[in-house]
């Protein structure tokens, strides 16, 4: 499946893949950044997401494949720089061991290579349950999410992906929904796969995703990985600290 790929910038070139509900226009102002720095910087929708195709099957091999098939496209065989928040980490991390030659070096941000708790399962009921009639407005959908999703920061985040004119969502919601329990598993990585390339494990020093027992698990399939940790940030790293999230990729990247 071919991925919406949003670019700029001129160089070498990066890849960037969000995270669950979200979408290539999280990163704009990462993406920004980095371009000016000598980057040609591509962010793309996953599946069911942002502007990219939807369909029923969600799984890590899959949408690894969609982001290959995507690259293939635009770029040829050239090896890429890939960094993937939290669902678009693991996405980025069963990209390299799949497709070692086709990545350079590896960023994932604030996921580790693991379970993890069913979190994100009353949000999507929530946003299943908004109704959808003729002249909803933002601040009903808003309010319609309140008890299931408190923080008002992540209910804006999550009604992104609605339109409302005429209300409906442009995220494959109901796919997604389906796919939770594939998305929090563990990536189905093959016995003995490993990528011996650069990797780092950027976290978010308020966020508990990479705790420091997860990092043997890391090493058994990269064994070449960095851990780092954006201080004062939180899951959402890039977007709640910019300025420290686009040092420590640079750093490394350099």
């Amino acid at each position: 499946m071919l991925l919406r790929a949003v670019e700029t910038g001129e160089g070498r070139p990066l890849v960037l893949l969000h995270g669950l509900f979200g979408q290539a226009q999280n990163f704009a102002a990462v993406q920004k950044t980095l371009a000016a720095n000598g980057r040609r910087v591509i962010a793309l929708d996953l599946r069911n997401h942002g502007q990219s195709p939807h369909a029923a099957a969600m799984d890590y091999p899959a949408m690894a494949a969609d982001v290959a098939e995507t690259l293939d496209a635009v770029l040829g065989d050239a090896p890429v720089d890939l960094l993937g928040h939290s669902m678009g980490g693991k996405v980025a991390m069963t990209l390299a061991l799949t497709r070692p030659a086709r990545v350079a070096r590896l960023v994932v941000a604030d996921i580790a290579p693991v379970d993890y708790p069913p979190a994100f399962r009353p949000y999507a009921a929530a946003m299943q349950a908004i109704p959808l009639q003729e002249g909803l407005t933002r601040r009903e959908a808003d309010a319609a999410l309140a008890e299931a999703v408190p923080n008002p920061g992540v209910r804006a985040f999550l009604l992104q992906g609605l339109r409302f004119d005429p209300p409906a969502w442009r995220i494959g919601l109901d796919e997604i929904a389906a796919a939770l329990p594939v998305i929090e598993a563990a990536p189905p990585f093959a016995e003995g796969a490993r990528f011996d390339g650069p990797v780092l494990a950027l976290g978010g020093e308020k966020s508990d995703y990479i705790r420091e027992e997860l990092r043997p698990v890391f090493r058994q399939y990269f064994p070449a990985v960095r851990f780092g940790t954006v201080k004062g940030a939180g899951h959402w790293l890039h977007a709640e600290k910019p300025e420290g999230f686009v040092a420590a990729v640079e750093m490394f990247l350099k």
